[in-house]
């Protein structure tokens, strides 16, 4: 009995040494690193006052300050910055959808200043500015070290107004310069027109306040021009940098969550309670279920690739084109004083199958480059993608993973012979849409065969 009561004794003894063992760390660590944190302050401090005191020219202390949040936030990932008051109106004026500015969609790759995408129909995009350029130059000033919201407000500016950019392209032996002048950027947010008889066609090059509202009205012209049924439809998201995720949505809800099926487009994981959330359709009536193709490519970003990515798990359309940017992360506004806004990566987007986005994209279901090359091998398309930024931010797998259905790629075939006409003259232009209308023309033809057994 003795023996039994001294073992439990030492069991006992064991136990609490252990416990003790684990609060002295617990203990230890979280002063720990308050201290540490403290001694960064002070050595902040200690730099600042030695800058402001003996650096050989006088410093703007507000501006110092704004360059210190700024290096800060950049040594998070390339999303999340410090906007000014400026800065900040202006990105709640371009949400909007109209801004004054060039019309071009920047980030920073390898410490360069880097076009992601030219917008439609802007001075960027006229004057033939593409996608990977560098900018060298704006106007005179090297955009080395400079963050996006600095380049963003020197190329910003009223309608009418000059501005000259210097380009560094791959390809190029000097820079190439180009003087544009800036306008009012009215970013269109779709375009649609019929393609042929009861197959119609809507690209959206950017999501903004009225694209939800845009692209209903859109759908019920071309349905009611094409005799009131629809047999097939084009969505173009090619270099579509994003925008209103909310519109997004808006456009999925007309396609997914059909009956009791859930509806879910995309939901969001972060550390805060407040970064989790699910976005799914409306319970209502829905479109018809004709074939949909959805062009994608690595200008295809942000929103444009959860839209891409939901109907993909859903099935309800066929995903065509190249990787697209792969930009997943959530970026939250928040209202700061004087003003002034800060953008902050606070989650990442996962599509409805728990496919994360950030940093690898959607990949199509069936691969198509821009251009059909049949006397040469085919490479993969040379685009900036969120994977090539510096300082991104990492993927991560989502709490569910199951194995994504994919339609078996084809091998490149010809565009059809076809008629003198203007479309047929721009398929020979856009090899993607051609194997879209392609792909639709099969289907139809396949169905109506099956209608007539």
């Amino acid at each position: 009995m003795n023996a039994k009561l001294f073992r439990y004794s030492l069991i006992g003894i064991f136990i609490s040494i252990l416990i003790a063992t684990i609060a002295a760390l617990l203990i230890w660590k979280v002063p720990r690193q308050k201290t540490d944190e403290r001694d960064m302050l002070r050595l902040f401090k200690e730099v600042t006052s030695i800058i402001k005191t003996q650096y050989v020219e006088e410093v703007d202390g507000k501006k110092l300050m704004q360059s210190a949040i700024n290096g800060m936030l950049s040594s998070l990932d390339p999303h999340s910055t410090y906007m000014p008051s400026d800065s900040f109106k202006e990105m709640k004026v371009q949400m909007s959808g109209a801004f004054g500015g060039l019309g071009i969609e920047i980030s920073i790759k390898d410490n360069k200043l880097t076009v992601i995408s030219p917008i439609e129909d802007t001075p960027a995009w006229r004057a033939g500015i593409k996608s990977n350029d560098h900018i060298w130059k704006i106007n005179d000033k090297q955009t080395r070290g400079m963050s996006i919201t600095d380049a963003v407000s020197r190329m910003r500016g009223e309608k009418g107004t000059s501005v000259t950019l210097s380009i560094m392209r791959e390809g190029s032996e000097k820079p190439l310069v180009f003087p544009l002048v800036r306008d009012i950027i009215q970013t269109r947010s779709l375009k649609s027109r019929s393609l042929e008889s009861g197959i119609v066609y809507i690209r959206i090059a950017h999501f903004q306040e009225t694209t939800g509202a845009e692209f209903l009205n859109s759908l019920n012209t071309l349905r009611e021009k094409a005799g009131g049924t629809l047999k097939g439809l084009v969505i173009d998201l090619r270099n579509n940098p994003g925008g209103l995720l909310s519109q997004a949505v808006e456009v999925a809800n007309h396609f997914i969550g059909e009956g009791l099926s859930d509806g879910l487009v995309v939901y969001t994981e972060g550390r805060e309670p407040s970064s989790r959330m699910k976005l799914s359709t409306k319970i209502g009536d829905k479109e018809p279920h004709y074939p949909i193709v959805v062009l994608v490519n690595g200008g295809s970003a942000s929103a444009s690739e959860i839209l891409a990515g939901a109907l993909q798990d859903h099935r309800r359309a066929v995903i065509m084109g190249t990787q697209t940017f792969g930009k997943g992360s959530v970026q939250s506004v928040i209202p700061l004083k004087d003003n002034a806004g800060l953008k902050l990566t606070t989650a990442r987007y996962y599509t409805p199958k728990g496919r994360s986005i950030q940093a690898k994209g959607i990949t199509p279901d069936i691969i198509v480059n821009r251009i059909a090359l049949p006397d040469a091998p085919k490479k993969p398309e040379e685009r900036l993608r969120e994977n090539d930024l510096e300082g991104r931010l990492l993927p991560k797998t989502g709490p569910q993973s199951p194995a994504i259905d994919k339609v078996p790629l084809q091998k490149s075939i010809k565009p059809p012979n076809m008629p003198s006409d203007p479309l047929a003259e721009e398929l020979k232009k856009d090899y993607q849409l051609s194997r879209a209308l392609e792909l639709l023309r099969g289907i139809e033809l396949m169905g109506t065969r099956q209608i007539g057994k």
